[in-house]
């Protein structure tokens, strides 16, 4: 593999990390296996392309190509941006659908070199033109060979063909196999997981070969994974195991162990995905759980958002990494618009169902249904859910992944013989920690409250009043007393006679003038519409 050949120094930018390099895929077809792989192969690419071309953020795949090779190599799609460019990709796929299946041909030995070479040759010519001050984030590609022949032969004819040409542009070269065996294993393997028949090999120094199932669920896997992280340019996350408490842990008093690791993610989240929502709620959005239920509960009583469930599942047969946002709790209902049997009636029914699920020890999974129900020619997508009872009345709803979301998580078995030194560095980390018997809670403190609060921190310094500003300027150094002053009362005068007013109210009218004269000055400095 090529990891060690790119160009690029120096620390990578956080979009420059998570951006795939540019990929041409090159689909070998060769007759009379191709009728057998063409319409699995086809779907599999739309799916993924409609995926691929849906997510929003930041771009996971930077450009793309496609070549097929029959007795002749053809670039079928030029390099494209696959953001903003479904329609292009579609329209190759298409032309794919539409090959020869049947007959004959003679295939050319140098076909798939010459693809190669032809493939690299338009990456260099690409990043040359590429406009002018435009910064590429990738120097190297990806090149995928698909082919239903064996694969060894594939790769000596490759390593053959290629070994005078200069491939230090290329990051990876990769010869797929796709077999024909069916999905015996597919029922009992999780959704992320890669099929058990597939065998990865290194032949060489160079090219990688891996063979996957002639399946639709095989394939879209396969290409899932380029809408992985894998760059290498650094580590993602320092895991610290620390042998002090949990609250000393931010103090770093100690050295903690470190143990640098990569994230993968399991699935994707929704909230990526347009449509993804049952209706107008984003009950997969994990930002918008909480308003969503009070969405659910201000519904009229005609669409009440319902979680039907389909089938029983054993409650150790649901892996925690296939659930995904904020979950939430189902409770019997308090509404005082249901009669009192038909309240006690639901109770004892919903108690019996947590007591007879925890008996059996099964897990429910639901579908949501759509609030909006209408007719439509296309059935929107639907959210999952798996229903966990507990021991107190209630019963725990977990949003699910379905196929659509899962990306690909092999996960080999731990070895088995370990250096006995790194085992006595680890156990010592784990018996300095601190043992409690459960999580609770409500005895962890994140700082929420004080971070919100400062969120509305007054600016620093004390802000004067503007009497109390003009008080200060006439009389420095003199601390500015307030005084109330009351509007006097009007006074009842003997016609003909001018009114005598006592020295005490004329005081007084004269301080409320002068005080309705700041309030004047005050609304000009503050106007009320501010």
């Amino acid at each position: 593999m090529y990891h060690g050949r790119t160009t690029g120094k120096g620390p990578s930018t956080p979009t420059q990390i998570f951006e795939q390099p540019p990929r041409i895929l090159i689909v070998h077809i060769a007759l009379p296996s191709w009728a057998d792989i063409c319409s699995n192969l086809c779907e599999a690419l739309q799916d993924f392309f409609s995926l691929a071309c849906s997510l929003m953020g930041p771009s996971r795949m930077s450009l793309f190509s496609l070549y097929m090779v029959q007795n002749r190599h053809e670039c079928v799609l030029p390099f494209v941006q696959v953001k903003g460019n479904f329609a292009k990709l579609q329209a190759c796929i298409s032309e794919l659908r539409m090959l020869q299946r049947e007959g004959c041909f003679r295939p050319q030995g140098t076909s798939l070199q010459l693809a190669v070479e032809d493939g690299l040759q338009q990456f260099k010519q690409y990043s040359r033109h590429v406009t002018i001050g435009t910064a590429l984030s990738y120097a190297s590609l990806e090149i995928t060979i698909l082919t239903s022949q064996p694969g060894k032969e594939v790769v000596k004819q490759l390593e053959e063909g290629l070994k005078d040409i200069d491939l230090v542009r290329v990051r990876r070269l990769q010869v797929v196999e796709i077999t024909k065996g069916a999905l015996d294993c597919m029922d009992s393997a999780s959704p992320g997981e890669e099929p058990c028949s597939d065998e990865s090999y290194i032949l060489g120094t160079d090219i990688d070969l891996q063979t996957i199932d002639n399946d639709i669920v095989s394939m879209e896997s396969f290409f899932k994974a380029w809408l992985h992280n894998s760059g290498t340019d650094q580590e993602h996350i320092h895991l610290l195991l620390s042998s002090q408490s949990f609250s000393n842990i931010s103090r770093g008093r100690d050295n903690p162990m470190c143990l640098k690791c990569d994230v993968q993610e399991r699935l994707l989240s929704p909230s990526l995905l347009p449509g993804t929502a049952d209706g107008s709620l984003r009950m997969d959005d994990p930002k918008g759980d909480f308003s969503t239920l009070y969405q659910m509960a201000s519904q009229s009583s005609a669409s009440r958002y319902k979680l039907r469930v389909i089938k029983a599942l054993k409650s150790s047969g649901v892996c925690e990494s296939v659930t995904y946002g904020l979950p939430f709790i189902l409770r019997p209902t308090s509404c005082w618009q249901l009669d009192w049997d038909e309240l006690e009636t639901n109770q004892q029914h919903f108690h019996a169902l947590c007591h007879s699920l925890l008996k059996r020890e099964w897990l429910l999974l639901a579908k949501g249904e759509p609030l909006n129900g209408g007719h439509s020619l296309r059935e929107p997508p639907s959210t999952f859910y798996v229903i966990v009872p507990s021991r107190s009345p209630t019963l725990l709803v977990k949003a699910v992944a379905t196929r659509e979301l899962m990306l690909p998580s092999p996960f080999p078995l731990l070895p088995e013989d370990l250096p006995e030194d790194s085992l006595k560095i680890v156990e010592s980390a784990l018996d300095g920690l601190e043992l409690e018997p459960t999580y609770n809670p409500l005895q962890i403190c994140s700082h929420l409250y004080s971070h919100l609060s400062s969120t509305f921190a007054k600016p620093q310094g004390r802000l004067h009043p503007s009497w109390e500003r003009r008080a200060l300027r006439k009389h420095p150094g003199k601390t500015s007393r307030v005084r109330a002053t009351v509007a006097p009362l009007p006074m009842t005068t003997t016609p003909g006679r001018d009114p005598k007013m006592p020295a005490a109210s004329k005081a007084t009218s004269e301080a409320f003038q002068h005080s309705k004269e700041e309030e004047e000055e005050e609304e000009e400095e503050y106007p009320s519409g501010l």
